[in-house]
């Protein structure tokens, strides 16, 4: 998209002083309450609420000004290395990755690690405010457009961004099953939300996307269950002293870019501290045997043009969107738990954020 790229975008995306990448974009802050009505699970990086883009491109003067003075709050250099940086003229192009390209020879595994090393270069933005808007309830086919939107401005992104390009860069390889998989863990008393792109490839499963660490988004397809999947995640938590309280895991994703289904994105939630381990194991079992029988199963007919318009599209107000699957149709490990109050965000406080 011509002139979509923010003048001293590329800059900001070198490691100096300021997270990489920092691009400011039109947007407001959702309530945890708000983001979990719409599924949007990451709008929030602990307690700290962050920005999402509902502007689109490009950047304007008001939001660009907004990025800045997070950065004067959040880094130690405060205002002075917003100064330096805006007040520089020889800051370097940053070269753009490039779109993994393959053989046919080129094998599946392959082919996801190269994909990987794409959504790594991008880099994770560490800038407090997502750049691309991401509605969970969008049709697939709109979701793939952002996706291309993505590559063509080449900023750094979020781990649901990383899903959503994650399913377009593999919408081409019809033997690698794609689906969302997300936890939610706790440390020091606040929540934290991630999600990354399960794959599943040859009896064995693994995961591209895209995390502040580096053992929280890449699995390579050498996991011969879900189950043994979710443990190296819960591990890899455990080591950052997190602990695992709720998987969410979606249905198979279709390879049809122009489809206008809706993910389905939560099919299981398992509540971790409800369930044995015994148990826990056998709810992924039980989710693994429903992807399988959603396999082969033809997709429903297009919809028409006035179904079309309840479904929405990018254009379209997301204020009441056509919902495939209600919280009613989802199928939750135990009964839920009294709702808790949120402790107050203590912004002086230590967070390991992952």
């Amino acid at each position: 998209m011509p002139g979509a790229r923010v003048t001293g975008a590329e800059g900001t995306r070198r490691k100096s002083g300021v997270s990489e990448g920092l691009v400011g974009y039109a947007g407001v802050t959702q309530r945890e309450e708000e983001a979990d009505d719409e599924g949007e699970d990451d709008l929030r990086d602990g307690d700290v609420l962050f920005f999402v883009n509902r502007g689109g491109l490009p950047v304007d003067e008001a939001t660009w000004e907004r990025m800045w003075r997070h950065v004067s709050r959040i880094h130690p250099g405060g205002d002075v290395i917003g100064r330096k940086i805006r007040g520089a003229t020889d800051l370097p192009k940053i070269p753009t990755p490039s779109v993994p390209t393959f053989q046919p020879s080129t094998t599946l595994p392959d082919r996801l690690e190269a994909i990987q090393r794409y959504i790594r270069d991008l880099q994770y933005n560490h800038t407090g405010t997502q750049f691309f808007e991401i509605k969970k309830s969008r049709p697939l086919t709109a979701l793939m457009d952002i996706a291309k939107e993505m590559i063509r401005e080449a900023l750094p992104i979020k781990c649901l961004e990383a899903v959503i390009l994650g399913i377009y860069l593999t919408n081409s390889m019809p033997g690698v099953d794609r689906f969302p998989l997300s936890f939610k863990t706790q440390f020091s008393g606040n929540s934290f939300r991630h999600i990354v792109l399960g794959v599943h490839c040859g009896g064995r499963f693994g995961a591209l996307g895209i995390s502040r660490r580096g053992n929280l988004m890449y699995k390579p397809l050498v996991f011969r269950t879900l189950s043994d999947l979710v443990q190296e995640f819960e591990g890899a938590y455990r080591g950052y002293w997190h602990s695992l309280k709720k998987v969410k895991i979606g249905q198979y994703v279709s390879h049809d870019p122009h489809s206008v289904e809706q993910i389905e994105w939560k099919h299981s939630i398992l509540d971790v501290d409800r369930l044995t381990h015994e148990e826990f194991r056998k709810e992924l079992e039980r989710h693994t045997r429903d992807m399988r029988l959603k396999i082969g199963k033809p997709a429903p007919p297009s919809p028409t043009k006035e179904r079309k318009r309840d479904i929405g599209s990018p254009q379209r107000s997301q204020s009441s969107p056509h919902r495939r699957n209600s919280r009613g149709e989802r199928r939750p490990s135990g009964e839920k738990k009294p709702s808790e109050q949120k402790a107050a965000s203590d912004i002086n406080g230590y967070q390991i954020r992952v």
